[in-house]
């Protein structure tokens, strides 16, 4: 799992047209980007840390294996023909 999800990290630059994608296709249920989105603005609102930020470098690992964790997630919940565009 731990590898799968490091290998997902070099495909991070592919995310942001993704996420356009996502959010724009006719396809995907408002439900499920309603989900996301209040997921989304609720770790904003209120960030769970598990490594704190102020100690140097691992402090962002808990957030970025969120963010990576909400991308996989939002994937897999992905119509076939977007993930095949962006080889996910």
């Amino acid at each position: 799992m731990f590898f799968k999800r490091l290998g997902f990290l070099f495909k991070f630059r592919k995310s942001i047209p993704f996420l356009k994608d996502f959010f724009l296709a006719r396809d995907v249920n408002l439900l499920k980007k309603m989900l996301f989105i209040l997921l989304i603005i609720g770790y904003i609102i209120i960030p769970f840390d598990v490594i704190p930020d102020f100690i140097l470098g691992l402090g962002i690992v808990d957030d970025l294996t969120i963010a990576l964790f909400l991308l996989q997630l939002m994937v897999k919940m992905a119509p076939q023909w977007l993930k095949d565009k962006y080889d996910f």
